[in-house]
């Protein structure tokens, strides 16, 4: 069940999403002791973040809301880790959220010289007021990759937010093999989603008077539509991420095309051991259906 990404092997296709459980270095240790086949870290910024206020975060029926506002260390603690972090011998992927563009080279110019495997460049946080966030800025993204791309001496992907119309598919997915970007990441959270508690009549989290992204079963059916498109459209391996909570996501989102999946709140929720309960789940259905290895399904999904 190994699986390759920009000439980076994983033993199996299933590892953590930057966000959730990531931040402090005992937290990225539990990672590479769990059985997750990879160490993402938590999106980095140039200065160290304490996020927004209390209550940020909530797990809900089918899924979870936060608004976390990028509380990190800093970049330059995520790097240190990385040296650390080799001890597991696995991946590393070093993820990095710059407020700005000189913030994402400083820091992708640093990253160079870390422990890490790859790294996972967020274009699906806003970082210009007034502005969408990048990833919903074809010209902003077209910028900031014809940058970053000159930089980056390690394999570098980039995080998206979800898309809902074809046409942006194809404009972003043009920009992205133009800049020849190693692996897409799709998708981020649903932004500005609100969820109300009807008893207290009042939302669920603090900070943007309740608003904050979606995850979990809600969003799967949208993660699954870009990673279907996007593995159509791209030249490059697409990582999958959307409301994974059991084996046969994992083997919808691979069968979708993926070359791999991360987990977010399935491992907010129920901690490192999902990562072996999921992988064993994903390779007892793997076995009824006879596939031994991810090529044999993956991007195969059949059409009505």
């Amino acid at each position: 069940m190994q699986t390759t990404i920009a000439s980076v092997t994983f033993e199996h296709p299933i590892f953590n999403a930057a966000g959730p459980l990531c931040v402090t270095t005992e937290e990225l240790n539990a990672i590479g002791n769990s059985s997750s086949s990879a160490i993402v870290t938590k999106s980095c910024t140039r200065t160290s973040r304490d996020g927004n206020p209390e209550p940020r975060y909530r797990g809900v029926p089918l899924g979870s809301i936060n608004s976390m506002g990028l509380p990190n260390r800093g970049y330059k603690a995520y790097i240190n880790d990385t040296r650390v972090l080799k001890e597991h011998k696995k991946p590393i992927i070093l993820s990095v959220s710059g407020l700005s563009l000189e913030d994402n080279c400083t820091i992708i110019t640093a990253a160079n010289a870390s422990d890490a495997d790859l790294l996972e460049l967020n274009l699906s946080c806003p970082n210009v007021p007034g502005k969408p966030q990048v990833g919903y800025d074809f010209e902003q993204t077209d910028t900031v990759l014809a940058a970053v791309m000159k930089i980056a001496k390690k394999p570098l992907g980039v995080k998206l937010p979800p898309y809902f119309d074809f046409v942006h598919f194809e404009q972003v997915a043009k920009i992205l093999n133009k800049h020849n970007v190693a692996f897409v990441t799709c998708i981020n959270s649903i932004g500005n989603a609100l969820y109300i508690d009807p008893v207290l009549e009042e939302p669920v989290i603090k900070p943007k008077g309740g608003f904050g992204g979606l995850g979990g079963q809600y969003i799967k059916p949208t993660a699954l539509a870009n990673v279907r498109k996007f593995s159509e459209l791209l030249d490059c391996p697409v990582i999958g991420v959307g409301g994974i909570e059991k084996g046969v996501d994992v083997f919808e989102f691979i069968l979708a095309g993926a070359h791999a999946v991360q987990l977010g709140t399935v491992f907010m929720e129920e901690g490192v051991g999902c990562f072996e309960r999921i992988r064993k789940e994903f390779e007892d259905y793997c076995a009824k259906k006879g596939y031994t290895s991810v090529e044999d399904f993956r991007g195969k999904l059949k059409t009505l």
